[in-house]
């Protein structure tokens, strides 16, 4: 069993059963109560190769213990996103009942099992259970390698799991399974000897599979269990607190917010004094003889090209910037609980689709205001804007692990209920916020007229090039997320627990108020220069952070991660250009609206009649 290999889980991948009302079932948590000697039911979930993580497939593709009849539990939205298909286990659980050493099941493998045993092993597949909502990993197996000369290469099957299970009265607080003190079975490479059970010749190999469980009272309560399964460490703890780095990144943020606003208002200062001298006459009657930006107070309101585009950059923007701000302020409110799987994904999923109203008012309203006509096309365009780059990259990922059978393949049902989500509530709410933002747009508001003809607009020194101000608008807000950037993708590609929501709300602060600072500092120099094409500079120069988050994403890959194999790269890459053009919107919706707003009070506050 090869990583990205094209194995196929056969029955393992049929439709699954998924509650219709998401919403209900997103945070609810409450404890199960059960009386000594109840059933607890333990679902087997999956395996795969431990550094790719979104590498994974059905725990039955192993020549492993199963049922006659697999029978699968009905999952969630955010669980089968997630990537989980739990399934009945043959592991028979009483409440508070101890177990020793009780056989599972007698398995004859055949040299082909044996090798695809082995082939699992050496790419160190762990497997995940579930026990009432409690994640529990251990390894298929173990891999020795000792020695130069001669080099000794051994694997071992672990045939019997200790479980470990802590309970609170009645009710379950954490569970894990451990190998101490077990001998595994040796996997001769192409032999059939008689090893860890009764040999059965022609390269094959009979195995008893065995269990214990062992139950431990605990004092933490059942609302607290969450806190137990953060502590354990079956994956390297990455995540340390790191307060000291944000309190690093928030001073240095502050200097240099500081810095801009300083020195941009004392530039400021000294431009209305000079420019505000005492004239007679409208806009249009200001010395010719000036220069800077009060020369060009006639073109600087001047419609920019693109103004579809520019509008669904807009839109969709401040949809993102809704999005994120509604999931971190749910989190800080305790609606994501670790024992609830992928909620935080159907939390995305329905709120981006409650949310396009707002891109589709935001969008066609600004459309309007700068004379747009085609507003059906707006609409349109505001709409595929992001989800059609998403869905052209969901369906080459999705393509990838349904040929190498991995369980991150969406069922039919599941792509069916996403895209009828997008089809019956996201465009329509994106036409509805269209056609109000239409109606209820009033005219652009501009302290000053507009000549019919353009001005020549004279050439720019190169660091006033789009490029230069790209590079220094991309990187400044990315040097103030880059901490708490390692993080978040040590939690998204990792198996880390994200629970410092009130950081990363600060940090979230900090980026959008650097994003608009900068904008706003590079909107000067620009019109400084004489240069009034600042509409689309605005987007781009603090919208190029994504450049710099995908080439982050690089780096990590590379250097912070051990993720290989075409599946796992596949689904890296995919989304990480995703995330970036997230951020790019966000932000460059962000830098627009406080460019737009600076230019409007430097106008305003001339002495113009």
């Amino acid at each position: 069993m090869q990583s990205g290999t094209g194995r196929r889980p056969g029955g393992c991948q049929r439709m699954m059963g998924l509650h219709c009302f998401l919403i209900l079932s997103l945070f609810s948590c409450w404890a199960v109560g059960y009386k000594q000697g109840d059933n607890v039911t333990l679902y087997v979930n999956k395996v795969g190769p431990y550094h790719n993580p979104q590498e994974t497939y059905h725990f039955y593709t192993l020549p492993v213990c199963r049922p006659e009849k697999v029978h699968h539990k009905s999952l969630s939205l955010g669980e089968v996103l997630d990537g989980d298909r739990m399934a009945e286990s043959l592991y028979y659980i009483r409440f508070r009942e101890n177990v020793e050493k009780k056989t599972l099941c007698k398995l004859t493998l055949s040299e082909k099992q044996v090798d695809e045993l082995r082939e699992a092993i050496e790419e160190l597949f762990y497997f995940e259970f579930v026990l009432e909502d409690i994640p529990i990993w251990g390894f298929v197996g173990y891999i020795e390698e000792s020695g130069f000369l001669p080099h000794s290469h051994k694997v071992g099957l672990w045939t019997h799991l200790d479980f470990n299970i802590e309970y609170n009265g009645d009710s379950v607080i954490f569970a894990n399974v451990s190998v101490k003190d077990v001998k595994p079975v040796p996997l001769e490479e192409g032999a059939g000897a008689v090893v860890g059970g009764v040999g059965v010749g022609g390269g094959g190999l009979t195995v008893t599979h065995t269990y214990s469980v062992r139950w431990f009272e605990s004092t933490l309560p059942h609302a607290r269990r969450a806190e137990r399964l953060r502590d354990y460490s079956f994956f390297p703890k990455t995540l340390e607190i790191h307060w000291l780095s944000i309190i690093n990144s928030l001073v240095l943020v502050v200097l240099l917010l500081g810095f801009v606003i300083i020195i941009l208002m004392r530039v400021l200062k000294n431009d209305f004094a000079r420019y505000n001298v005492e004239e007679e006459g409208g806009c249009d009657d200001l010395d010719q003889g000036d220069n800077g930006w009060k020369i060009i107070h006639t073109d600087v309101f001047r419609f920019p090209p693109y103004k579809s585009l520019l509008c669904a950059v807009l839109g969709v923007g401040a949809q993102f910037l809704t999005l994120a701000t509604g999931i971190i302020f749910m989190a800080l409110l305790g609606m994501f609980n670790v024992h609830r799987h992928g909620s935080i994904n159907s939390t995305a999923i329905v709120l981006y689709a409650l949310t396009s109203c707002v891109s589709g008012y935001v969008s066609c309203s600004f459309y309007t205001q700068i004379n747009g006509q085609r507003w059906v096309w707006n609409i349109i365009l505001t709409s595929s804007l992001f989800s059609a780059p998403l869905f052209l990259t969901w369906s080459v990922v999705n393509s990838i692990h349904w040929w190498s059978g991995s369980t991150q393949a969406l069922p039919a049902t599941t792509v069916l209920l996403i895209l009828g989500a997008w089809v019956l509530v996201g465009f329509p709410l994106t036409v509805i916020g269209g056609i109000v933002g239409k109606n209820r747009a009033g005219s652009f508001q501009a302290p000053c007229r507009t000549r019919n003809i353009a001005r020549q607009i004279p050439s720019q020194p190169w660091y006033k090039h789009t490029v230069v101000h790209m590079a220094i608008g991309g990187f400044l807000p990315f040097s103030a997320i880059s901490v708490e950037l390692y993080y978040i993708f040590a939690t998204v590609w990792g198996r880390e627990y994200y629970t410092l929501y009130g950081i990363l709300l600060c940090v979230f602060a900090i980026l959008l108020s650097v994003g608009a600072c900068i904008s706003v500092a590079l909107t000067y120099f620009l019109l400084s220069g004489e240069d009034y094409r600042w509409w689309w500079r605005s987007v781009l120069s603090t919208g190029s952070t994504g450049l710099f988050i995908f080439v982050y994403s690089v780096f990590y890959y590379r250097n912070r991660s051990s993720m290989s194999g075409l599946v796992q790269s596949t689904e890296f890459f995919g989304y990480s250009l995703l995330t970036a053009m997230v951020f790019s919107l966000m932000l460059g919706s962000v830098s627009f609206w406080a460019s737009l707003a600076f230019i409007r009070y430097i106008y305003r506050s001339l002495k113009m009649d």
